[in-house]
């Protein structure tokens, strides 16, 4: 039996690329990408020039089998995505659970992920926290956020520039404009920026700046009744 690597990639600053990781990509028989033209470049970047597949949401469960059978063949395989830890809001978990089923060793890496940081970074509390990731863009969203109503543990939700207001203004409707946040953007990058206040505060400083960037949404949550 070969093995699974789980291989984070930095987020947006490659000084984030552990030495663990890079000694894992050179070492593998196949690296799995969410994006090649996006790996290509890392790859490049750290002169590795392994074998590279395209594996992404679209062709995953096609390409699954195949993996495992490659690794049931011996071969060392690496997922990695486009930034961050694959599986998390990424492609990654499907190969990863069939190699589970499959007694096919899988390890993950340490590295970096966006919203540890936000989190940590948002000055809420972070003791006792839920990862919603990104919320359903039509089907299911206003259930699920009916849900999270009076969830007490800090939430956590990643989300895309073109919706960052909108979400912010239903966080608004179902949590209450008073409710503490933290917005962080482009984290690890150039730009990268945490804006904190009330939900209301924050609706109203991105209506008069545009959202840009890829964001992770930190919101306090509901003080349990005593």
């Amino acid at each position: 039996m070969g093995k699974l690597y789980i291989v984070p990639t930095p987020v947006g600053n490659l000084e984030d690329m552990t030495f663990r990781a890079i000694r894992v990509l050179k070492e593998a028989d196949l690296i799995l990408a969410e994006d090649t033209r996006t790996t290509g470049n890392l790859l490049k970047h750290f002169e590795i020039k392994n074998a590279m597949q395209a594996h992404h949401k679209f062709n995953e469960h096609q390409t699954v089998e195949r993996v495992v059978n490659r690794l049931k063949a011996g071969e060392t395989v690496a997922v990695v995505s486009d930034a961050g830890t694959p599986g998390i809001s990424d492609p990654g978990f499907l190969v990863a659970r069939e190699c589970a089923r499959e007694g096919i060793s899988v390890e993950c890496l340490p590295g970096a992920t966006a919203f540890v940081p936000a989190l940590v970074a948002s000055g809420l509390p972070c003791d006792r926290f839920c990862f919603e990731g990104f919320l359903p863009q039509k089907k299911g969203r206003l259930t699920k956020l009916k849900s999270l109503e009076g969830e007490s543990r800090t939430m956590v939700f990643y989300e895309s520039p073109h919706r960052v207001l909108k979400c912010l203004t239903q966080f608004v409707e179902h949590f209450g404009p008073q409710r503490q946040a933290s917005v962080s953007r482009e984290i690890s990058k150039l730009h990268e920026q945490t804006v904190r206040g009330t939900l209301e505060e924050l609706v109203d400083h991105f209506t008069e700046n545009e959202p840009r960037g890829e964001f992770v949404i930190v919101v306090a949550g509901a003080e349990e009744e005593k």
